[in-house]
């Protein structure tokens, strides 16, 4: 046996049970068994791929058989995946997603979502108190939104809208219009945090502004609990969004107003990342509200169950986010 095919035996030899044990664990890993790895597995696994890397370095620094360095390096490749990389297919991120990330998200900025839930009630507070008292003050709030619900409009006329399902025709339509719409103003009260909070809080506050003009108005027709029932059945859902959106803005504008030690661009990528995720869900979020604002409520004329089904949903919506959970596994 020549020299070179000596000390590539004996190489081999001395480190060859390391590079079987590391495949077998790689093995397993790929067979998609990564959870079921013990503690002590999970801990050997890092310790055998930097062994890996230490015996490829050798045997290219001392010229070893290509057909060992090429084994090394699949081996080492093989083995950074598990190590460091993400093994995750889509189905197995999307659950991740929905299961642990998106409702972590939310619930780490459940200061910023008071302070968006705060601002937007009273709001609307302050929309009804100033409608109930001067009629006047509708046309000034809703600034042409109100596609004929205003004080000169007839009780049957405002009763009317609540209960028009159109025909059925054209829902889908109208669905994906209120979709897209929701989805702008959501976006932009998310996009324009980083401006110190204003531009977000002053969006959260003329949402609030506009529905306490409209039950103002409805209320004093005797409408009010009609008008809730048309409302609650997509406003749990699409309401709780726009309440995410505006505190995924509040959370950037925090923090660059107040970075830190980081510079104020670090910062605001740090917060970022929270809110982006935050921002992922409520697109879902403004999805089902658009199928229930443009289909359900369309559909579905009793007052009872468009409460049930709006209380529902709000009843979800804060479980899902809010109740305490085992992280899963990854």
């Amino acid at each position: 046996m020549s020299d070179l095919g000596l000390k590539s035996h004996r190489f081999r030899a001395e480190r060859e049970a390391d590079w079987r044990r590391l495949e077998l664990l790689l093995a397993k890993a790929d067979r998609g068994q990564a959870r079921g790895l013990g503690d002590d597995e999970l801990l050997e696994l890092p310790v055998l791929y930097r062994a890996a890397l230490s015996s490829l370095s050798v045997a290219r620094a001392t010229s070893l058989d290509a057909a060992l360095i090429a084994y090394l390096e699949g081996l080492a490749t093989r083995a950074y995946f598990q190590v460091y990389g993400t093994r995750l297919n889509l189905r197995e991120r999307l659950g991740g997603f929905f299961r642990d990330d998106w409702p972590a998200a939310a619930r780490a900025l459940w200061r910023e979502t008071l302070a968006a839930a705060l601002i937007m009630l009273g709001a609307a507070l302050a929309g009804y108190v100033l409608v109930a008292g001067d009629a006047n003050w509708y046309d000034s709030i809703m600034g042409g939104m109100g596609q004929g619900r205003d004080p000169s409009a007839s009780t049957d006329f405002l009763r009317k809208i609540l209960y028009d399902s159109h025909g059925g025709e054209g829902l889908s339509a109208f669905a994906t219009f209120l979709f897209v719409h929701n989805t702008q103003v959501s976006i932009l009260a998310f996009a324009l945090g980083f401006a110190f909070c204003l531009p977000t809080a002053l969006l959260a506050g003329q949402n609030g502004l506009t529905l306490g003009a409209l039950s103002a108005l409805y209320a004093s027709r005797g409408l009010g609990w009609n008008l809730g029932g048309w409302l609650i059945i997509h406003g749990a859902t699409e309401l709780f969004a726009s309440v995410l959106a505006t505190a995924a803005g509040f959370h950037i504008g925090w923090a660059v107003i107040f970075p830190g030690a980081r510079s104020r661009l670090d910062a605001a990528r740090a917060a970022t990342r929270v809110s982006g995720a935050v921002m992922a869900g409520v697109v879902v979020m403004l999805v089902i509200a658009g199928v229930l604002e443009g289909v359900g409520r369309q559909l579905i004329l009793a007052d009872l169950a468009r409460y049930a089904i709006g209380l529902t949903m709000l009843t979800l919506w804060l479980a899902y986010f809010y109740l305490p959970r085992r992280r899963g596994a990854r």
